[in-house]
């Protein structure tokens, strides 16, 4: 995009007071034109905190993440302010009538109070030597000092005109901490996340964005808007360049909504503040990183969760919609508006330019009647995941996912050759997800956290040892094959082991067969440097399972029964019940996962093992 859209004048860039991504205040026309049983929602949702008592952030809290690795405590008061204060802005948008001015204020003033927009787990990240507290002299940018300040822009954007009649202090106070946390710095300084060097991930493009929005919203200056715009283009541009061609995320669907969802921003500000110049939907990597969405969703609110990504972690119907609408796709559309109107909620949100949004889209989105796409066939080469169900569209009958890649992905497991089942949408053989964040989740201790392991993960433990962590430890000979009967993913995931695993070669081929008599088959054919016993292949469930000789059933509540079929001649079956107390994990899996494991009857340099999941009516 650099080379293509070169600009010529200022003239090219909007001035302050045209970008107008949302109505201000004064156009009652907009804000009264919403439909009634949104505005009672919002304006009642603002109510709810006339006279908020804005939660202290000391600064021993602060220190908590360094001294005991918790990054919750402090962060939940962190986001309340900022949801509160979005909450009450929209309801005052929609009533205006100068009811939730007063406590407006205090949360403006609070959070621009704050010695730091950074949250603690953040803090460390650019300096040698981590601090508890921050350099408040050389404020860095991190996703949430981003986010506060096009928080802090769009207040200013919709309420300048109500808070300069209260005090002209307010809005210069709102312009100066902005410049001096975020603007400023990011014209001057090159942070890690804009991709200037060999490293991208969602933080290029969810910072980007934030930090083009503050400075489109409340920068003066011609010439730094213009180059806040150039340089927003450049990152955007390094962000693109290194994006799997298939539009694959590898940080999972969890993190599409601030990767792929992320770079939408980028494009529809860019797309703004230049009067409609940059305008890139058509281009196919545009079109294929959203289309990710749709070809990661299961079923209902289930989305294949490979990486650091939750089973359920919702899908923005707003965004999703707005996105497909944008690219011309039919199926992005049909998913968003699938997820808007299950219950037609938008939730209290920090992130306030996709609140406004969705606001704004709910009248449009509340008269889309549509079904979830549910694909038959996914297959991502980059990225090497595959997906397949039995029919197009319904997600009745089995659904499978495997993925090949390698142990470097962002927000990595070691889960290479993995795989995830389903059956009538419900989950029967799964990825875990992720727990809470804590200190230790990001640092070199992450893979001692059970749900990074590979033995926690639907893979074989060989000689004791686990996958490991690098970009070395891949699959490879991947191969994909789909017809209308079967769709399979063959891989050799030997060199995703350290070679005290003494692997010489272990080929992995997943399958679905569709047909009269539909399965799902996991082969597993292996050579060892050695003779030995001690190999293990874990199967992680949520179900109950009833174990006999050569077939265990899996019992879904209020649902099918899956029977997994193996070959007891060769291998026995154990049961590990692994209690779940992780405020992430639990209200997902409820209070217990199973992890099946399956073990040879006698030593072995190699063999071959077949494991097949096909439905069972229950008696």
């Amino acid at each position: 995009m650099t080379e293509k859209f070169r600009f010529e004048s200022l003239e090219d860039v909007v001035g302050l007071g045209e970008f107008v991504p949302f109505p201000a205040i004064e156009d009652r026309g907009a804000w009264d034109g919403l439909a009634g049983e949104l505005r009672g929602r919002l304006v009642e949702r603002g109510c709810g905190h006339i006279g908020f008592a804005w939660p202290v952030l000391p600064a021993v809290g602060y220190m908590e993440f360094d001294r005991n690795g918790n990054r919750s405590n402090f962060e939940q008061l962190y986001f309340k302010r900022r949801t509160t204060l979005s909450d009450l802005v929209i309801a005052e948008c929609v009533e205006g009538e100068n009811r939730f001015i007063d406590d407006i204020i205090n949360g403006i003033w609070c959070i621009c109070e704050e010695s730091t927009w950074v949250i603690p787990a953040h803090n460390h990240i650019f300096k040698n030597s981590p601090e508890a507290l921050p350099d408040t002299l050389h404020p860095f940018i991190d996703l949430f000092s981003a986010e506060t300040a096009a928080l802090l822009g769009l207040v200013f954007h919709l309420l300048h005109t109500r808070l300069d009649a209260v005090s002209p202090r307010i809005c210069e106070r709102i312009r100066r901490e902005i410049d001096q946390r975020v603007l400023t710095p990011y014209l001057e300084r090159d942070f890690w996340w804009m991709g200037f060097g060999s490293f991208i991930n969602n933080w290029t493009v969810w910072c980007n964005s934030n930090c083009l929005l503050a400075f489109m919203l409340t920068e003066e200056s011609a010439d730094r808007r213009a180059a806040a715009v150039k340089r927003a283009l450049r990152i955007t541009d390094n962000f693109i360049d290194r994006y799997p061609s298939d539009g694959g995320c590898d940080e999972g669907p969890g993190y599409w909504t601030v990767a792929g969802g992320s770079l939408f921003d980028c494009l529809e500000h860019l797309y703004a503040a230049t009067r409609g110049r940059i305008d890139v939907w058509n281009e196919p990597i545009i079109r294929e990183i959203g289309r990710y969405i749709v070809k990661a969703h299961v079923s209902d609110d289930y989305m294949i969760n490979f990486a650091d990504a939750p089973a359920c972690p919702g899908i923005d119907g707003s965004l999703v919609y707005r996105y497909g609408k944008r690219i011309e796709d039919a199926g992005m559309m049909a998913l968003g508006a699938y997820a808007f109107n299950k219950d037609r909620h938008i939730s209290s949100s920090y992130l306030m330019n996709r609140t406004l949004a969705a606001v704004f889209a709910w009248g449009e989105l509340a008269e889309c009647k549509s079904a979830a796409p549910l694909l038959r066939d996914v297959w991502l080469k980059d990225i090497q995941v595959m997906a397949a169900r039995e029919q197009d569209g319904t997600d009745r009958g089995l659904f499978f996912a495997a993925k090949g890649g390698h142990n470097a992905e962002s927000h990595n497991h070691n889960d290479v050759g993995h795989y995830i089942i389903y059956i009538d949408g419900k989950p029967v053989v799964i990825d875990a997800g992720v727990g809470v964040y804590t200190k230790q989740t990001f640092s070199s201790q992450r893979y001692d956290i059970w749900t990074m392991q590979s033995q926690y993960h639907n893979l074989p433990t060989v000689n004791g040892v686990q996958q490991a962590p690098g970009a070395q430890f891949t699959a490879s000979d991947a191969d994909y094959y789909m017809d209308d009967s079967k769709a399979r993913l063959s891989l050799n995931i030997a060199s995703a082991y350290p070679e005290n695993a003494g692997i010489v070669r272990w080929d992995r081929t997943c399958a679905i067969i569709r047909g009269e008599n539909p399965a799902v088959e996991v082969m597993d054919d292996f050579i060892l440097a050695e003779e030995s016993a001690d190999i293990s292949l874990s199967i992680m469930t949520p179900c109950k399972a009833d174990l006999s000789r050569g077939v265990i059933r899996l019992n879904i509540l209020d649902g099918a029964c899956i029977r997994l079929e193996y070959d007891s001649t060769k291998l026995s079956a154990a049961i590990e019940t692994i209690k779940i107390d992780d405020a992430r994990l639990a209200p997902i899996w409820g209070p217990e996962l199973y992890r099946i494991i399956l073990t040879p009857s006698q030593s072995r340099t190699n063999d071959t093992w077949k494991l097949r999941f096909s439905r069972e009516d229950k008696l």
